[in-house]
């Protein structure tokens, strides 16, 4: 039987950040919703479903993977949003049904489709699944949590890093000795992990009393730098000196980081190298915070924070809520983002005063007024941008472009007038 992850209508809850990626290759803790899923099925063959305009981009990160493509004659499909426990697969495959949706109390969790329903799926392979494809299946309740929002990854990050961790310690992995670098101090040196070939230079403390922190191969991490885990630093990325990167955080493979951040999700090669805060966000690939940018996690009154999305206004349940950055969006000095702000993709954000809290995606602007960021110059800035990090923009990343931006026309000129 094949594993499939799929996505469901619920992706738009995770905008700005799916607007370029499937759900279940957001992260939370080290590894992404993905990841997590394909570890329980080691001896499964594991495929994902996307939405059509992802699935070039789709194939070229996961070669070798099946992609909205399916061989075996029965196929288990599990939802993205997932949030993995060790038990999963043992509650889905002791379902007695051969056909049947697996739901929670509000979200559809997995299916298992075989025979003429999965010839069904495999004539039309829909852009997002959900209970109505199969009206007629029976339907079983499990006990899985499903993530329904980007802020419920910002809140569970802390507690996934140190399960993350606990599953990579048994992979046997090399671990250094904390004790050969000099001048710096760690405490609770049971729960540091640093892999090969890191560089952490004099004055720099790293505090695991909270909670673990792990450091990736090759990072470096620059004098007086200050870390509280829980936080997973990623492979070749740069602390500047004098950071303070708190507790709750993960910062992607070759990001620079610098100023303050705290309970934060930060994808690979992003830069926010200065002076500034950066709490309880989520900023996607290729971002660039100028120095002393700002974002507000808290209202002055306290109440929870409400984030403007998919043209609703959703109350986060949260009294902490920074900014949602989708990849490839810049920020001038000085920008300054009010809680709960969400930023589409490739956004060029700059000037006095706060912008709105709901900025659409190629936008170019701030407070003041706000146009549109064109086409041409959004893919050939990005393209200096990769180069500068030796990565080119390949056809198809150059085709999401075309596609997000036709995609978001219409929201974009709405909000122009």
């Amino acid at each position: 039987m094949q594993i499939c992850i799929f996505e469901d209508d619920q992706y738009v809850n995770f905008y700005p950040l799916t607007y370029s990626r499937p759900v279940y290759d957001l992260v939370c803790g080290i590894k992404s919703l993905k990841e997590k899923i394909s570890k329980l099925f080691p001896d499964k063959n594991v495929g994902v479903h996307c939405r059509r305009y992802l699935e070039d981009v789709v194939k070229l990160q996961n070669p070798g993977l099946n992609v909205n493509h399916f061989d075996d004659e029965s196929c288990l499909f599990i939802n993205g949003r997932v949030k993995v426990e060790p038990n999963l697969a043992e509650l889905l495959n002791e379902q007695k049904s051969e056909d049947c949706f697996y739901k929670n109390e509000i979200n559809l969790v997995a299916l298992k489709l075989s025979g003429p329903n999965l010839l069904k799926i495999k004539n039309n392979i829909p852009d997002e699944f959900n209970s109505d494809l199969f009206p007629e299946l029976p339907s079983e309740n499990v006990q899985v949590k499903t993530y329904n929002y980007l802020w419920d990854l910002i809140k569970e990050n802390g507690s996934e890093i140190a399960k993350d961790i606990d599953v990579l310690e048994k992979e046997n992995l090399e671990f250094v000795d904390s004790n050969q670098f000099k001048g710096i101090n760690i405490i609770n040196k049971d729960e540091v992990f640093i892999r090969n070939n890191v560089t952490i230079k004099p004055g720099v403390v790293i505090d695991a009393s909270n909670g673990p922190v792990y450091i990736d191969e090759n990072a470096f991490i620059y004098p007086n730098a200050v870390i509280e885990g829980p936080v997973y630093i990623g492979e070749s990325a740069k602390i500047k000196a004098g950071a303070s990167i708190y507790e709750n955080v993960s910062i992607g493979k070759l990001c620079k980081i610098g100023g303050e951040v705290e309970d934060s999700i930060i994808f690979p090669y992003t830069n926010k190298q200065h002076a500034g805060f950066i709490g309880h966000s989520y900023l996607g690939s290729w971002v660039n915070l100028g120095a002393d940018t700002n974002c507000s996690d808290l209202k002055n009154n306290y109440s929870t924070v409400k984030v403007q999305l998919n043209g609703k206004a959703v109350d986060s349940g949260s009294q902490f809520l920074g900014v949602m950055m989708g990849d490839h969006s810049k920020t001038g000095i000085n920008t300054m983002f009010n809680t709960g702000t969400v930023v589409g993709y490739s956004c060029n954000i700059f000037g006095a005063g706060f912008p709105d809290k709901y900025i659409p995606c190629f936008s170019w602007g701030g407070s003041e007024s706000l146009s549109t960021y064109e086409l041409a110059k959004s893919v050939a800035t990005a393209k200096i941008v990769m180069n500068r990090r030796n990565e080119k923009l390949l056809p198809a990343n150059e085709k999401l472009f075309e596609n997000l931006f036709n995609l978001t026309s219409e929201e974009r000129n709405g909000k122009r007038n």
